[in-house]
């Protein structure tokens, strides 16, 4: 929660600085000496340079040494005698520059002034970004990416426990028993998890390449999270009322053709290709999680990272059907047993996926909000 504040805090500031001006950070210690000497040399040069904005801490008030220490993490330095000034890629601690040569340096007296002179001039030469932004950046990319894994494994596995691919799954294991092709089943379980697992992430590529390029901005990802959270209320609904007025299911009109299709299948080519089309038709049952973590990985990774996370994803969701397919395949369960499983369990399982899918809807908000999105 610290590190949240601090990010927030630092964005704000970020937020308020002069446009198109160069910020130069200093921190001093009401009575010492060379604090002061230091500002009345700034003070001296600031007609030279219109566009410096001078933002000054005394090391003592509140919130200043945890500002400092973001600083000092973002420019890579350790903490010595005041003052201490951030200005463009320079630090100045104690008397010591860094970052002005390849290796920090003293100067004294009067060549101290005229170095400090020579990197604000730097800077502003070069429209030097705020020392804040430094803070920002290196806060929201490291909370974001904390926030990102524990969101894919949360909404993967909530995913997973898809009623509609465990019935097709489990009718077409079923088919393959009555058919006498229990060799099979080991096989076609394989392929047809396969299938799943290639289909949806080709998907997700699809959909996570297209966010990524349109360059989604903060009211998608305002829609998306909503979204995720309706469908989440929606879902939690079918455990209290199963069945009534809409359910985020396969529409009852497919699962005549579903079925047909799935009890004809006796080969692990068809397993395959059943899988391609539960994952084209039945997508209905799982899109509100997978949309929500397309759109928090095209804003928070990059892309290859957002396919790593793809691979990750898709592996979680499809864990179930392996241990389904696994389960029946080595006599721990029957495809009986197993539907009625999921028939007992149906309230239940859109229960955990709402849950799951509110949490994720109300979580990207507030990243938006905070500014970690």
């Amino acid at each position: 929660m610290k590190r949240i504040l601090i990010a927030l805090a630092v964005i704000i500031a970020s937020a308020t600085l002069t446009a198109g001006g160069t910020t130069m950070i200093v921190f001093h210690e009401n009575g010492c000496s060379h604090c002061a000497h230091t500002e009345e040399f700034i003070e001296s040069i600031r007609p030279s340079f219109p566009g410096l904005e001078v933002r000054r801490y005394e090391i003592h008030e509140e919130g200043a040494i945890d500002l400092l220490e973001q600083l000092l993490a973002a420019y890579d330095v350790e903490m010595d005698a005041v003052p201490i000034v951030f200005v463009g890629d320079v630090a100045v601690l104690g008397g010591t520059f860094y970052g002005f040569q390849a290796e920090p340096f003293a100067p004294r007296g009067r060549a101290a002034d005229l170095t400090l002179e020579e990197a604000i001039r730097r800077a502003v030469a070069e429209g030097a970004p705020s020392p804040l932004d430094r803070i920002s950046q290196d806060s929201t990319s490291s909370l974001a990416e904390t926030l990102t894994i524990p969101a894919i494994v949360l909404a993967a596995a909530a995913d997973s426990v898809n009623p509609c691919t465990f019935a097709v799954l489990v009718l077409l294991l079923g088919t393959l028993l009555v058919a006498g092709r229990k060799g099979r089943v080991l096989r076609a379980g394989l392929a047809f998890t396969g299938a799943i697992y290639v289909s949806y992430f080709l998907m997700g590529i699809g959909i996570f390449s297209a966010i990524q390029a349109a360059g989604i901005q903060r009211p998608f990802i305002l829609a998306v999270s909503s979204l995720a959270i309706l469908l989440g209320l929606w879902n939690m609904k079918d455990y209290f009322a199963y069945g009534k007025w809409f359910t985020i299911e396969v529409p009852q009109r497919w699962r005549p053709t579903v079925k047909r299709i799935t009890s004809s299948v006796v080969s692990v080519p068809g397993a395959f290709a059943v899988g391609v089309l539960d994952s084209l038709f039945l997508l209905p049952c799982s899109s509100g999680p997978y949309i929500a973590i397309l759109a928090l990985l095209s804003k928070t990774t990059s892309r290859t990272q957002g396919m790593l996370y793809l691979l990750l994803y898709n592996f979680i969701f499809i864990l179930p059907l392996l241990l389904i397919t696994f389960a029946v395949h080595f006599g721990f369960t029957t495809t009986a047993r197993a539907e009625r499983w999921r028939s007992a369990r149906l309230g239940k399982l859109h229960l955990v996926s709402g849950v799951v899918m509110l949490l994720l809807g109300a979580g990207m908000i507030a990243a938006v909000l905070l500014g970690v999105m």
